[in-house]
């Protein structure tokens, strides 16, 4: 492929995983008009699969497009992701019933989920050398980018776009033509239906004649499907972690340890099935090398860290500053914007610092970042979170270009579109853990505060100033007292949880240290031959 066409096949391939990190984001805005529009708020639980169905097919999506993309090559999947991700944002935005909005995202995350690993592998095949590891920061701080726009956007579309007015200035009330285009929350998915396009058309005439290697072998059907399995079990078990008492009809625990544990046996069995098998669908023995591994649990655990300053970030905002949607995009913008800012940055400075001690730094800063956030106070301006929430941004986009570059390098060229998913699949496990970690803590101790405040007639007066004591639990004084006794309580809780996921970030320096830049770059065949290929400079 000429320089050009490489450069402007990566630009196409840098708006595939923008679109795909800005859907994880946006559709959470608009929700509350989504529930107004097709259901009310007694179907909430219903209509969250929106967005947990969207996030569940999509992780599940990950590996076998990964191992997809080795066998078949990323230009014929990348088109096909790009193709189904568009298609499912038209039938989003066409749907009239919440049925067919959540089978359009789960369409629609078929192709997101995809469009990652095999934008990642693609990137990874196009740039050699030098310009391997700017090319992935390319594309991974595009997708925190892609990320960090989703508020912004779901707002702005929200706010700006009333198509119920336009079409009544014409003369138009009803009919299908209004129910196609209003109300506003329909454009938050049509918004990628032109880009979707756009960037089909020029992906299909940069990448004519070429492709990424092919490997001969055909798909593992079994593995692909225990590794799903084991995947859902997992994610799905973590994520009931506090939730109310019963859970499908069981027990909250029966069922959380009942799926977490169907998942580990699953994974288990596809570990097993994969050492048993010429060509498996996700190879175990990618693990036997300790940079790849490395590589793997470095994004697990800082997925952990990601995880607790996105979503204790929001709690933060909401139950401790009572703050409203716009301190909240301020603050979790400035964290995805220097996820974003970090994962460009460490794609250029591996060329002048190792992988292992950017790295490094990388962990120490986000850790860093982590522990600022423990030190929150509900009397503390806004800006001062979204400071501090970027300086962990910045630390974790700073692990992100040499934990997939590492990975790659030390998979090889045949398994490219493989150590891509892995590495963020892996991720995507350790935020689940982190989430379930998080709401199981919180949940727990918001039911134990609730039963000492309201446990008996008087049991609120201890939380209250003496001169308040002979005021009924009613009285608007005492409840502003209580709330601000539970704004301080709730800061408070959640600096443990910061501090803990302060640590187990800096866990990660450990696998950081078996990170190293490869002086020679592998190349393996469907035999697993490999040929040592220099380690060139090439110009980015």
């Amino acid at each position: 492929m000429l320089r050009r066409d490489s450069y402007v096949m990566l630009a196409v391939l840098g708006v595939g995983v923008f679109l795909a990190g800005l859907e994880l984001m946006v559709t959470a805005v608009a929700l509350p008009q989504i529930l107004m529009t097709l259901a009310d708020w007694t179907d909430l639980r219903k209509a969250s699969w929106i967005i947990s169905g969207y996030l569940l097919v999509y992780v599940i999506t990950m590996p076998l497009a990964g191992r997809l993309t080795d066998l078949w090559g990323a230009r014929r999947l990348f088109l096909v992701a790009l193709a189904v991700f568009t298609l499912g944002s038209l039938l989003a935005g066409l749907a009239q019933s919440l049925d067919q909005l959540i089978a359009a995202r789960l369409v629609q995350a078929l192709g997101g989920g995809a469009i990652i690993p095999v934008a990642t592998a693609a990137a990874s095949h196009m740039f050699e050398g030098a310009a391997r590891p700017r090319a992935l920061g390319i594309i991974g701080a595009l997708t925190f980018l892609g990320m960090a726009a989703g508020p912004f956007v779901g707002a702005a579309v929200l706010e700006t776009v009333h198509p119920e007015t336009a079409l009544a200035n014409l003369g138009i009330s009803g009919g299908p033509l209004v129910t196609t285009v209003a109300p506003a929350w329909r454009w938050v998915f049509y918004f990628n239906v032109p880009f979707g396009l756009c960037a089909l058309a020029i992906a299909w005439a940069a990448s004519a004649g070429w492709d990424t290697p092919h490997v001969p072998a055909r798909v593992d059907l079994v593995g692909a499907v225990l590794f799903s399995l084991g995947v859902s079990g997992i994610l799905a078990g973590t994520t009931l972690v506090g939730e109310s008492d019963r859970v499908f009809g069981v027990p909250t625990e029966a069922a959380v340890g009942g799926l977490i544990g169907a998942g580990a046996a699953c994974g288990l069995l596809a570990i097993w099935h994969g050492l048993r098998t010429p060509n498996p669908f996700l190879n175990p023995r990618l693990f036997a090398d300790r940079v790849f591994s490395s590589a793997a649990l470095i994004s697990l655990l800082t997925g952990y860290g990601m995880a607790t300053a996105i979503v204790g970030g929001a709690v933060f905002v909401d139950r401790v500053l009572y703050g409203g949607p716009e301190e909240q995009r301020v603050v979790l913008g400035a964290l995805a914007g220097a996820m974003a800012f970090g994962a460009l940055a460490s794609g250029f400075l591996t060329r002048l610092i190792s992988l292992r001690i950017l790295t490094l730094v990388g962990l120490a800063v986000s850790a860093g970042g982590l522990a600022w956030m423990s030190m929150w106070t509900p009397d503390a301006p806004t800006n001062a979170f979204a400071v501090s929430a970027a300086v962990f941004g910045v630390g974790f986009g700073l692990t992100v270009t040499p934990r997939s570059t590492a990975a790659v390098e030390a998979a090889g060229r045949a398994a490219f579109g493989a150590a891509s998913a892995t590495v963020t699949v892996a991720r995507m496990i350790g935020m689940a853990i982190g989430m379930a970690a998080l709401t199981a803590y919180g949940s727990t101790t918001i039911t134990r505060l609730s039963h000492e405040i309201y446990g008996s007639g008087d049991s609120y007066k201890q939380y209250i100033p003496e001169y308040l004591r002979d005021r009924s639990i009613s009285d608007g004084l005492v409840a502003q007292a209580l709330e601000q006794w539970a704004a301080s309580k709730a800061a408070s809780i959640m600096i443990g949880i910061f501090l803990v996921a302060a640590v187990v970030t800096l866990i990660a320096v450990v696998p950081a240290l078996a990170l190293r830049v490869p002086g020679r770059t592998r190349s393996a065949d469907e035999t697993g031959a490999t040929e040592e290929t220099e380690y060139g400079e090439i110009a980015f």
